[in-house]
């Protein structure tokens, strides 16, 4: 039998889902799918990348196919799922999922969301749509303008809710729920369990069934963290090495403001890297673009702030790079959590400066994982002071060092023989393209590329 059919899902999804190539249904799927085809109301605390957005869509697809009608008229098609997000590119991501996962039912669905012509919208609502995927406030502007009816919604969405009580919804999120009908089932989906969603769950659901599939603020086991020591005015040089000498096809790169998206976009093109910005100030059009040459590989590297990229699902980007240490510590997790999504493996790389130590160790809290600080070599900063419980030399370091003293005790005049210990680079270090060298010395590869580096 089909896993995901074990769950209760029909032929018609589990086909669908076979075509995606979803083979094994994910730690929350399998908690929350049979939960909400029996019809509970669902509080949900899952890390980024599980597969939240299949654990609320393909039950609630389940749902609403028992009186799914072909009929042309868009009286036949009301709205009958709604699912609110923070921001557009959650939004259209879910909408994109949903499309692939109706593919064999008489459903239909739209997105709205603000930055774009309503008309669009607004032809798609009036002709009829079961499931509606809306960011809250382009909602609202619909509700406004009587483009939408909410009175048959049976099932509403909440997705990413600690986000949007962040980004100050609260009173729009109330509005709304207030408009649908008391007979409905609600699914509120969060990174965490804090005061203020258990008080939107006492407000607005009832008796919510509550599923965890892993402890709250952890980090995804399968992304590899570095915590890379460093000047601030070293960052830009360090950051175009990563890229570089860790052959970086595809990474993000996050920074807090948008002023430094641009500042870091632009520096990377300077530097013959593809590049390009992604923060709320660019239009709408602008940013779909740039998502969609990303997810293209037209693009090598994708510069952003944390509300901007929040929501993005690329899939198996390899890395990310924190430029900027956040400036909340959970946002650390929701960044990281961009790679090493269902099952694949990922780097997480971020450069801190000496400002930036006090959010580390809020990090290293919140995670409850210490992790070790790291420097590169030709890039250590001037502010570190090795502590007594970090006096254990990496053993890369160790090797080099035992190489170069090796080197001087070899025969006079010569470079000395090599180390039969000595760790080799993983790839050569090539010149960098477009930069001007004042030595035909080549350059020492990256640390990170160096088998066990860390190693202590």
């Amino acid at each position: 039998m089909n896993p995901f059919a074990s769950l209760g899902l029909s032929p018609e999804i589990t086909e669908a889902l076979s075509e995606q190539g979803y083979e094994q249904p994910t730690a929350i799927q399998s908690a929350a799918i049979p939960k909400v085809l029996a019809g509970h109301d669902l509080l949900a605390a899952a890390q980024t990348g599980t597969g939240k957005t299949a654990a609320f869509m393909l039950p609630g697809l389940e749902r609403l196919k028992r009186y799914a009608n072909a009929s042309t008229s868009p009286a036949m098609h009301p709205v009958r799922m709604l699912v609110l997000t923070p921001t557009r590119e959650l939004a259209d991501q879910i909408d994109q999922n949903t499309s692939a996962y109706i593919k064999n039912l008489p459903l239909r669905h739209t997105v709205l969301f603000g930055g774009v012509n309503m008309d669009k919208q607004t032809q798609s609502l009036r002709s009829g749509c079961e499931i509606v995927v809306a960011t809250v406030g382009r909602l609202l502007d619909h509700v406004q303008q009587k483009n939408i009816r909410l009175d048959k919604v049976e099932i509403v969405v909440l997705d990413e809710a600690d986000r949007m009580l962040d980004m100050g919804f609260i009173d729009d999120i109330r509005r709304i729920m207030q408009m649908l009908p008391k007979q409905r089932q609600t699914l509120l989906f969060s990174a965490t369990f804090s005061p203020p969603i258990r008080k939107l769950a006492q407000d607005f659901m009832n008796q919510p069934e509550q599923v965890e599939t892993a402890p709250q603020n952890t980090t995804n086991a399968n992304v590899e963290q570095h915590i890379i020591a460093i000047d601030t005015m070293q960052k830009r040089n360090l950051l175009e090495r990563l890229i570089v000498d860790l052959n970086m096809n595809q990474v993000i790169v996050f920074c807090k403001t948008k002023q430094s998206v641009d500042q870091v976009a632009r520096d990377l093109v300077r530097r013959q890297l593809s590049a390009a910005a992604l923060h709320g100030d660019k239009s709408q059009q602008s940013r779909l673009e740039t998502l969609s040459d990303f997810k293209a590989g037209q693009l090598r590297v994708l510069v952003a702030t944390d509300v901007a990229a929040r929501g993005l699902d690329i899939a198996e980007l390899p890395f990310v790079i924190n430029y900027e240490m956040p400036s909340q510590a959970e946002d650390y997790v929701h960044r990281i959590g961009r790679t090493g999504r269902a099952g694949a493996e990922g780097v997480a790389i971020s450069l801190m400066d000496e400002d930036e130590q006090k959010m580390f160790e809020s990090i290293k809290e919140l995670i409850g994982k210490d992790l070790a600080v790291e420097r590169i070599e030709g890039f250590e900063p001037r502010w570190w002071q090795k502590q007594p419980a970090q006096a254990a030399e990496p053993a890369v370091d160790q090797q080099r060092r035992a190489t170069r003293e090796g080197g001087r005790r070899s025969a006079e005049g010569g470079r000395g023989g090599k180390n039969k210990d000595t760790v080799e680079p993983a790839q050569a270090c090539h010149k960098i393209p477009g930069r001007q060298r004042r030595s035909r010395r080549e350059r020492p590869v990256c640390a990170l590329v160096q088998p066990n580096y860390g190693v202590r």
